[in-house]
């Protein structure tokens, strides 16, 4: 069996292998999802800044373009409520990630990754404004879209078509 990052990856491969990466981040990686040809690692938010720091600086991987990041309202009887997915792509070795980190409504906080990818700024700003999700550690996080008095979250399942 390969052991190597090496071994594992083909430069033919869209997706990179995660497999070696579930290895090394066991306590922090709770699924690995492959569809339809796309790599999802579900992670936690424990232990997230060390798995995306890795992702970033590992040569065999080298996710140094943080192309998007996308907040999902499960709905308000979900548990849990929130998902933010992290798409990631490697502009040395043509590959692509989705990290994706769970989050309980009472408790929908996840750490920046601004200190890592500076794209993650407005992104993150944008996901608060419409989720009330927070980013620990966010150096300017305060609303994108809406006003600054506005009251709520308009892409919450719960919020109400015609605002408070």
């Amino acid at each position: 069996m390969p052991e190597t990052i090496e071994q594992l990856q083909t430069q033919s491969s869209r997706y990179a292998d995660a497999s070696v990466i579930r290895a090394k981040f066991a306590d922090t990686i709770e699924e690995i999802v492959e569809a339809i040809g796309e790599v999802t690692l579900i992670a936690k938010r424990e232990g997230l800044v060390e798995l995306m720091t890795y992702l970033r600086d590992e040569p065999n991987l080298r996710f140094n373009y943080l192309s998007d990041i996308g907040g999902v309202d499960l709905g308000e009887f979900a548990s849990p409520r929130f998902a933010i997915a992290y798409q990631l792509y490697s502009l040395e070795h043509n590959h692509r990630l989705r990290v994706k980190v769970f989050l309980e409504e009472d408790d929908a906080t996840v750490p920046t990754m601004w200190n890592i990818w500076k794209a993650s700024n407005w992104l993150e700003r944008e996901i608060f404004d419409m989720f009330g999700v927070n980013f620990e550690g966010h150096p300017d996080l305060r609303r994108i879209l809406m006003p600054a008095d506005y009251e709520g979250y308009p892409l919450r399942k719960d919020f109400p078509i015609k605002g408070y």
